[in-house]
């Protein structure tokens, strides 16, 4: 597999599947999980909610990750799904998918947006309006994008930036199937200047309904 940052997380074998192991592992403060395919059995594990948490926090539908068990280099494996606790939002299973040197997947990417200080659209008070945060591709294991770039130098309002002028988009293709070319984001105009004529239209609205009352009251 071709060099690649990984992320290491270090993880607990566990022996035992099924529910009353999964709410045990828990019970030791721990979060039970799996790790599967790359034409080898699965296997259990348990890992610190801390760590999984971490993740979350950053682009881990996209991560690479090495599998350690008691310090020693297992699988590299990509984070494919956490179950959390619906009240708490504490994650209660995690699984993850083995990967091979030459394996094609399908994996969802983050979008990054640079070049805000170099946009006139956003100069002139206009509004981001993302229709994608991230973008589900096929690719090669060993080309799996960190994120893509979209730059918004130079965009107005009323101005788009699309898939094809992503930056990152190299050795991929996207899994859209309606479009093969779409728009991922956009400069809208500000709202402000709606809020002001509502305002008064709602001001002009009053002003009418006070004469018609005042002309109504002479008229008595």
């Amino acid at each position: 597999m071709a060099a690649k940052k990984f992320v290491e997380l270090n993880v607990e074998m566990r022996a035992k599947a099924g529910k009353g192991a999964a709410r045990a592992t828990r019970r030791e403060g721990l979060v039970p999980g799996v790790v599967y395919g790359g034409k080898s059995e699965p296997v259990m594990i348990a890992i610190d909610p801390r760590l999984i948490m971490r993740e979350l926090h950053g682009s881990w539908r996209s991560q690479l990750y090495q599998i350690l068990v008691d310090g020693k280099k297992t699988s590299v494996a990509l984070m494919r799904s956490v179950q959390m606790h619906p009240v708490t939002d504490r994650p209660l299973h995690v699984d993850f998918q083995r990967m091979v040197a030459g394996q094609h997947i399908r994996v969802e990417i983050p979008v990054h947006f640079i070049g805000e200080d170099e946009c006139p659209g956003f100069k002139r008070d206009g509004v981001l309006n993302t229709v994608y945060h991230s973008v589900e591709i096929n690719c090669d294991v060993d080309h799996i994008p960190e994120a893509f770039v979209a730059d918004l130098t130079g965009l107005d309002i009323h101005d788009t930036i699309s898939w094809s002028q992503l930056k990152g988009t190299e050795n991929v293709t996207h899994t859209n199937q309606n479009e093969e070319d779409f728009v991922i984001a956009s400069i809208s105009a500000p709202t402000i200047a709606v809020e002001v004529e509502d305002e008064a239209a709602e001001g002009a609205e009053g002003e009418t309904a006070e004469a018609a009352t005042e002309a109504a009251a002479s008229e008595e």
